[in-house]
């Protein structure tokens, strides 16, 4: 598994708002290749106008395709107090979120979760406005 040739690029406002998230999470975790707090340390941190349309922010509608099962979902990348499963929002803390955040249309991802390794492509991001 080599997440290394992706890019995370996060906004100077997104990153300063997972930052703070990142930092409550034991320190164990920052030094898991799957974590929130790795990626935020690899992150490349733009200009809130400069963010590429097609990257994935926080409140990016989202839709990506697990490349085993060819399984399609659709679904928000959001802060935690936002996140409603019913609705299709997932917190940014989530494996799923945190292994998104900060990557671009068409690229690849494989992240551990839950029921195991799986391997994402991301089919499209759709910037919705970030709610307050």
């Amino acid at each position: 598994m080599n997440n290394q040739k992706n890019h995370v690029i996060l906004s100077q406002d997104d990153f300063r708002m997972l930052k703070q998230f990142a930092e409550n999470f034991p320190r164990s975790a920052s030094a898991n290749e799957m974590s929130l707090s790795y990626e935020l340390n690899r992150a490349i941190i733009v200009e809130n106008g400069e963010l590429p349309t097609d990257s994935i922010r926080l409140n990016s509608h989202v839709k990506v395709r697990e490349l085993t099962s060819n399984k399609e979902m659709e679904f928000s990348i959001v802060m935690p107090a936002f996140a409603d499963f019913k609705q299709r929002k997932i917190s940014v803390l989530t494996p799923m979120g945190a292994a998104l955040i900060g990557l671009c249309k068409g690229e690849t991802v494989e992240w551990k979760m839950p029921a195991g390794m799986k391997k994402f492509k991301v089919l499209d991001v759709i910037q919705v406005p970030v709610e307050m």
